[in-house]
């Protein structure tokens, strides 16, 4: 009998502990930046964007149309994507990781993309990490630049930004090649 009301007290008072612990009380708090143990470094990575939408296996699919007024311009579509990056242009080039999300036509006159995607890393010290990649892409342009807004693992509190140059471009498969230069900071 001891032994249950001992066994009793304990969860009593473990639930206690874990409802005062949620008492509505300061959900944050100021953290001192010298904890962030290391200084912030910059990364320069390039990889090759592997964009296919052709054959049996597509690493992008077109999952909405454009709108019939905007096809040129592709106005309206949504595209999500798997894309492989590689560690150079030939698609057999060694997998350094997957580019994962989706673009969607975001402009009415010209050929332009909203783009969100994390490049997630799978190779050597950065695999795990992640970078996440949010804004407009204008693909006809040569060089292209959208911002790096996050990361995690060795990215964590990333910021940055990307360089996008096309390297080949199928106007009947839609399949493209991007070369993507990285300039990431970090901790």
């Amino acid at each position: 009998m001891s032994k249950l009301i001992l066994i009793l007290a304990a969860q009593i008072l473990l639930l206690t502990t874990i409802a005062s612990a949620g008492d509505g009380g300061d959900f944050a708090s100021t953290m001192n930046p010298e904890r962030l143990h290391n200084k912030e470094k910059l990364t320069h990575l390039r990889v090759y964007w592997h964009d296919i939408r052709s054959g049996q296996n597509p690493s992008s699919i077109m999952i909405q149309p454009p709108v019939k007024k905007y096809s040129s311009t592709y106005f309206g579509s949504i595209t999500m994507m798997d894309n492989k990056l590689t560690s150079g242009v030939s698609i057999n080039s060694t997998v350094v990781g997957q580019a994962q999300g989706f673009y969607a036509g975001a402009a009415q006159p010209e050929l332009g993309f909203l783009m969100a995607m994390t490049f997630a890393f799978k190779t050597g010290e950065y695999n795990g990490s992640t970078i996440t990649i949010l804004g407009r892409n204008t693909v006809l342009s040569e060089v292209r630049e959208m911002p790096v807004v996050g990361g995690s693992g060795i990215f964590r509190l990333a910021r940055g930004h990307v360089e996008l140059r096309t390297k080949l471009f199928d106007k009947k498969t839609g399949d493209a090649i991007v070369e993507y230069n990285c300039f990431v900071l970090h901790y």
